[in-house]
């Protein structure tokens, strides 16, 4: 009688986690980043867990411009959503978590909880540190918005498409094609459906960390993001959040967005800390 009890609560156990999609960062592949730490940690931890790791856009094809990589992620997670009725986890790092969160935004998704991994959610306005020692990287971070705020490089770059100069909101507003129109900066036919299809997530987990060296600013990871004088004004007083443009304020007042900090973690190293992992992002998988 035990043999059959004991087989019972483990399929229970086991059929309890939903599946987990896991997109990687720009430059990066699903092998490099998650082949041997995400994917193995997961089914070490949580035993029969269906992992689909995002095997597109890889390496110097990341460049490719956000909506086209959407449009395309978007047919394979639609496949993976309709055999999960039950619902997914999305794991997402870097220029991945801006990918994820446009799919969330744009079609209609059982995402339970999604796990933006150090990922610019506010915008991106800062060169690599490392960048440093090979060209002059404040100049290049001060005067490209001249390249990148024009159709023909919107339409084919992913990085200008959230690059977000605080000195010349203007032109974002004009030329941004992306994460203007999901943060309601600039007006879009379609903000009813983002913040409808934003609203459904269960939880919006935000992690990053002071140490990150690519992300500028690190904060944007958590939604926040400079003024004009490149103060870092915190996500509660962003306009997006105070006007709930895309649900994000309901998403926190309703205690469904999670924050997490970790100093000491450098940009190409959050998917290989199991600290963080074990913190911020297993408790969620379940």
């Amino acid at each position: 009688m035990l043999a059959p009890f004991l087989l019972a609560v483990s399929f229970i156990c086991v059929s309890c986690y939903r599946p987990v999609v896991l997109v990687h960062g720009m430059f990066g592949s699903a092998l490099s980043e998650f082949g041997k730490t995400f994917e193995n940690w997961i089914k070490s931890e949580h035993n029969g867990t269906i992992i689909y790791a995002i095997r597109m856009f890889e390496k110097l094809c990341s460049l490719r411009p956000m909506w086209y990589q959407i449009g395309k992620i978007n047919e394979q997670v639609r496949e993976i959503m309709r055999g999960h009725p039950e619902g997914v986890h999305f794991v997402c790092y870097s220029q991945g978590g801006l990918l994820c969160r446009g799919i969330v935004s744009s079609m209609n998704h059982n995402v339970h909880n999604f796990i933006s991994l150090s990922s610019p959610q506010a915008g991106q306005y800062g060169i690599p540190r490392k960048w440093d020692r090979y060209m002059p990287a404040n100049c290049i971070k001060t005067n490209i918005y001249k390249f990148f705020y024009t159709h023909f490089v919107q339409n084919h770059l992913s990085v200008a498409n959230y690059w977000n100069d605080p000195h010349h909101q203007t032109l974002y507003r004009n030329y941004s094609v992306f994460l203007s129109h999901l943060d309601g900066s600039t007006p879009s036919p379609n903000m009813s459906e983002y913040k409808r299809n934003f609203l459904k997530l269960r939880r919006l987990v935000l992690i990053g960390g002071p140490d990150d060296d690519v992300v500028t600013p690190w904060q944007s990871s958590h939604f926040s993001f400079y003024d004009e004088n490149e103060n870092v004004v915190e996500m509660k007083k962003q306009k997006f959040f105070q006007d709930d443009s895309f649900g994000l304020q309901t998403l926190y007042n309703k205690k469904r967005v999670d924050i997490h900090t970790f100093p000491g973690v450098v940009h190409r190293k959050w998917y290989a800390n199991r600290t963080v992992f074990n913190s911020a992002i297993l408790p969620y998988l379940t």
